[in-house]
């Protein structure tokens, strides 16, 4: 897969740095939403620094010099790998672009080699966005996998690529 998507003129998805400096506004976003919307114990977002190992292939959507949304896929094992830190900005939404990035990722991963995606979304009302956007993607409720634990605030889900 191409390191940069353009999206027909619009937006850019590009393999990225989560360490770069004008990416920090999106993660303090992303993190404080994460925080006001779940408990601290089922809050299982991960900082740039984790995001910047080399078992995660990270990305951010870009429209000029506005950064729009970031997402990230972890390696868990040779075929199976997890959705990290998918987020547009809230001024973003209703573009498509949530999709569009979810689309980018499956394929990247699917290029990758892998053959397995699966995900934790939250089950609070400021995740049923997400949740429709992941069924209609085709993922599926699944047990959880990889380290975490039956959570009631934790929805897992899966897919095949």
């Amino acid at each position: 897969m191409s390191d940069v998507i353009d999206a027909g003129g619009g937006p850019v998805i590009r393999r990225d740095d989560p360490l770069s400096p004008d990416l920090g506004p999106l993660f303090r976003r992303h993190l404080d939403l994460m925080w006001q919307s779940s408990p601290p114990e089922s809050v299982h977002a991960l900082d740039p620094a984790d995001l910047a190992d080399p078992g995660v292939a990270f990305f951010s959507l870009r429209e000029g010099e506005d950064v729009l949304g970031m997402g990230a896929f972890k390696a868990i094992d040779a075929g199976h790998a997890e959705i990290k830190s998918m987020h547009v900005v809230e001024e973003a939404r209703g573009r498509g672009l949530a999709r569009l990035l979810l689309d980018h990722l499956l394929a990247e991963a699917r290029a990758a080699g892998f053959t397995r995606m699966s995900l934790e979304t939250g089950v609070e009302p400021a995740f049923a966005s997400a949740r429709r956007l992941y069924t209609a993607a085709g993922f599926v409720p699944c047990p959880p996998f990889e380290g975490y634990v039956e959570d009631p605030n934790s929805l897992f889900m899966t897919r095949s690529l």
